[in-house]
């Protein structure tokens, strides 16, 4: 029954109109009165609830949020964000189709930088979109390309995804970061064997060959940029610093960078670019001290208990048990923001991953990119309503344009779930 109340309570709140932070403040409160008229609590006791509440933003690790966000601000203002396409530009765009290279290797580089999927989209749609238009690439592949790319940024560091997920399944973020290179590199190239096969019918002519001088003076320009993933990975990986440390790292270094040598970093826009990165930090905050409270409740009216005895059958085999987490996911993700998602279903699935010995990294690192995946999935899909409104299409033409890249980033995941080795191997090599 607590289930049903938990479900009932939650979507209800969302089919009222309610924003998902005072939906799940609505279903945590909801449990909370049954579990009270049921005796499964003393009483209803709304001081616990507020308490929940602030214990959830006061999390030292979810500071490493506005920093990261703070750091793609001043990447796209200061222009690193632009150096690094022009650098893709000159290694790639000279190939057949060679403006989608270029958006793949762009969004891998830049996915490496911000760890927000809708800023990368922004900047990379921004950059590109008017340039495959005017070179007479179809402009609604050409969103969906840049789309599919925007959605690496989640899974490869620094990601802010992650850091959410750990905070709220209690998994280390280092491991996290570390164990997410590989899958989104390999979401890069699902994309870009994807795009050559769709680029055969493009009848665009190539852009002219870079000489290679220029190609160096190109690469030397974009070098600070490039150098901002080792500096954090390597940082992270030999325990110079944590990831809340590097999200400072990054925005310091990303400020300087734009401001002292790149020089496009105005002290006019800073007001305007923190201003944007508060905004989008309160509306993460809000987020995961709401779910706090229910995941609480969650915990306090063993629900996940109740969630491992359905899944009883599955326990046996985690690949199969896996694999149908992972479709649960890809169907909730096509109605719930990203964000939303992650912290509903942490406290749920994550006691039925520890039961059947799945490893709560590995499991972390496909639920993560299962939910960013959904980002391009109608009619949510909040990285398709950013191309949408760049390239000013509908989001059927999106969603049409998008379908190839989609389906090779869902090869990607399954094939993870058949071989998990891809991601726990790598991961061994990155902690020795």
């Amino acid at each position: 029954m607590t289930v049903a109340v938990f479900i009932f309570s939650l979507l209800g709140a969302m089919a009222l109109g309610m924003p998902i932070a005072y939906s799940l403040l609505v279903c945590g409160v909801s449990l909370m009165a049954y579990m009270a008229g049921t005796g499964g609590l003393p009483a209803f006791d709304s001081q616990i609830i507020a308490q929940r509440f602030v214990d959830g933003a006061d999390n030292f690790p979810l500071l490493a949020v506005p920093f990261f966000l703070l750091a793609g601000e001043f990447m796209n203002a200061g222009g690193l964000s632009r150096r690094i396409v022009n650098l893709a530009m000159a290694w790639v765009g000279h190939y057949r189709g060679g403006m989608g290279y270029v958006a793949v290797m762009a969004a891998i580089i830049m996915a490496s930088l911000s760890g927000s999927a809708v800023a990368d989209t922004a900047a990379l749609a921004a950059l590109l979109i008017p340039m495959m238009k005017s070179a007479g690439y179809n402009l609604n592949r050409s969103a969906g390309l840049i789309a599919a790319g925007g959605i690496i940024a989640p899974v490869i560091p620094p990601s802010i995804g992650f850091i959410i997920f750990g905070v709220a399944g209690n998994v280390s973020i280092t491991k996290l970061f570390l164990a997410g290179i590989v899958p989104g590199v390999l979401m890069g190239l699902s994309i870009g064997i994807a795009w050559w096969w769709v680029a055969k019918r493009e009848n665009v002519k190539p852009a002219d060959a870079v000489p290679l001088g220029e190609r160096l003076r190109i690469t030397a320009q974009g070098s600070l940029a490039l150098a901002l993933p080792v500096l954090i990975i390597g940082g992270m990986r030999f325990g110079v610093f944590t990831p809340t440390e590097a999200a400072v790292v990054a925005a310091v270094y990303s400020f300087v960078v734009g401001m002292f040598v790149y020089r496009e970093l105005k002290v006019s826009a800073l007001y305007r670019l923190t201003l944007a990165a508060g905004k989008t930090t309160a509306v993460v905050m809000f987020l995961v001290a709401a779910a706090m409270v229910s995941a609480w409740l969650i915990t306090v009216a063993n629900i996940p208990t109740e969630v491992t005895r359905m899944l009883e059958p599955f326990m046996g085999n985690k690949t199969l048990l896996m694999f149908m987490m992972m479709v649960l996911i890809v169907i909730v993700g096509t109605a719930l923001d990203f964000t939303p998602t992650v912290l509903i279903l942490t406290p749920v699935l994550m006691p039925v991953v520890i039961k059947a010995g799945i490893d709560p990294v590995y499991f972390g690192v496909l639920f993560i990119m299962n939910n960013a995946i959904g980002l391009i999935t109608p009619p949510v899909g909040t990285v398709l309503n950013v191309v949408c409104g760049v390239a000013r299409i509908t989001m059927d033409d999106a969603f049409k344009g998008v379908m190839p890249f989609f389906i090779a980033e869902l090869i990607v995941l399954f094939a993870l779930v058949f071989v998990p080795e891809l991601v726990t191997v790598p991961l061994q090599w990155w902690m020795r």
